[in-house]
């Protein structure tokens, strides 16, 4: 490191916090790492110190940073044509939507490009309505779907507030948390099950009034929580009854997260519609996509939609795509995901023996949550929901001193979310769960006595 470079990481620092507003942050406290390069699972600031990226920055970079396939891909595309507008056929474009229809499960077949997961959701939740003629759509109350103001609206955690009130028609339904289950878990326990607690919410609204269920297929920032086997499995019976369509939001969860391409898989469930974003060009360029089953297809060839996007299936962001899913074919990605998120599992529960603060491990693949508590006989959450300030600081200086070590971790109030690219391999698990094991001694000054 020169100090010339050093100089240039402080005037970076130094502008962003004049010049540019951060999302979800109190501007005066942010004080970003100005990232000067990255390779793999690892990033780097300007003086040379290294991160292990446990974050895959926000869940997004599945196949690791600066990957050479997705890079060249980039490069030839913008060589040979930079940008071309949404009523054009582009090559790109059109190759991707070939392979979404091939990678995805059952007969979605047919996408809607976007800039983003939210974007995506917001055409769904159109398209739901304009098929069905229905305006109600059901969400969970540990949901989030994205920031724009149709997603914030569907996004169950207090992101929502200040957008309050947002676009009518949201209806909201508890979660399937076993470990903190809103219905007491008994057995049979009617919201993690899922088809009694739905049942119960369409008798007070009507079914007949509901386009659409929502539902991220595992809840991700608010938790990372896996549904209970045969949970999605009713709410498709329930939807498939009442001719209410069912959207799964695989904007994190899907593209190899869980270990298989998308997480329904894991209960072979295939949705009406699936939203994806993220991990499919691992965000190396903005993109998003709507992707519907062939009888939604069928119905929507005939008809106007009523949606565009000036950057729709932009052909630099789809040649990305298209190079990334070849390379999670050739190289074994979502196998890869499978195997040493496994391995990784494993030793995030091995910890519970060394951390009383660790009150629940829980995930698929490369997909996990360490929820952290003050006391594991009454599950008392370390830090509480909602929390800011004086009240998030336990977990905020666990973060802090993983960061200070080397490892780059996500938070969100009580839980850990430790979710690496699925390149990731055993070494570097080992790397990165040595770091965590002492930093979760800052967690556990909090347990009570």
């Amino acid at each position: 490191m020169t100090t010339t470079e050093a100089n240039l990481g402080a005037q970076i620092v130094e502008d962003a916090k004049e010049f540019v507003l951060y999302s979800w942050s109190v501007q005066d406290a942010i004080n970003p790492i100005p990232v000067a390069g990255a390779e793999g699972r690892y990033f780097w600031d300007y003086d040379g110190k290294r991160y292990l990226d446990f974050a895959s920055q926000l869940v997004n970079v599945n196949i690791g940073h600066q990957h050479p396939k997705i890079v060249a891909a980039i490069k030839e595309q913008a060589d040979k044509l930079c940008t071309i507008g949404p009523p054009m056929a582009n090559e790109s474009r059109s190759q991707l939507g070939r392979l979404l229809a091939e990678v995805t499960p059952g007969d979605l077949s047919m996408s809607f490009f976007t800039n983003s997961g939210a974007e995506a959701n917001e055409n769904a939740i159109k398209l739901a309505r304009l098929s069905t003629g229905r305006n109600k759509i059901i969400a969970r109350y540990r949901s989030y779907h994205g920031a724009t103001h149709g997603a914030i609206s569907l996004t169950g955690d207090p992101r929502r507030w200040p957008n309050e009130p947002g676009m009518p028609g949201v209806v909201r339904m508890l979660d399937p948390y076993t470990y903190r289950c809103p219905a007491g878990h008994p057995d049979p326990c009617p919201v993690c099950t899922g088809a009694p607690h739905l049942e119960e919410i369409l008798e007070y609204e009507g079914a007949q009034t509901v386009a659409a269920v929502i539902l991220e297929t595992v809840t991700g920032t608010n938790g990372v929580i896996p549904p209970p086997d045969g949970y999605l499995q009713a709410v498709r019976e329930v939807c498939d009854r009442h001719g209410i369509l069912l959207i799964l939001d695989e904007v994190m969860a899907g593209f190899g997260r869980t270990g298989l391409w998308f997480a329904c898989e894991n209960w072979d469930v295939v949705p009406d519609i699936i939203t994806v974003a993220k991990g499919i060009n691992s965000g190396y360029v903005p993109l998003g996509a709507m992707i519907i089953r062939r009888p939604l297809a069928d119905w929507v060839r005939g008809r106007f939609f009523p949606g565009g996007l000036t950057y729709a299936g932009h052909p630099l962001a789809c040649a990305s795509a298209v190079a990334s899913i070849e390379a999670f074919q050739e190289e074994g990605v979502v196998e890869n995901a499978a195997e040493v998120g496994a391995y990784l599992g494993q030793g995030l529960r091995g910890l519970t023996e060394s951390h009383e603060s660790i009150g629940d491990v829980r995930g698929l693949g490369c997909f996990w949550g360490v929820e952290l508590v003050k006391n594991r006989e009454t599950r008392e959450m370390l830090v509480p929901y909602n929390a800011s300030g004086e009240a998030a600081a336990p977990v905020a200086r666990l973060a802090k001193a993983a960061l200070e070590r080397g490892l780059y971790l996500m938070t969100h109030w009580n839980v850990v979310m430790v979710v690496p690219p699925l390149t990731v391999t055993r070494d570097e698990v080992d790397e990165g769960l040595a770091i965590f094991d002492e930093a979760l001694a800052i967690a556990d000054e909090y347990v009570a006595a």
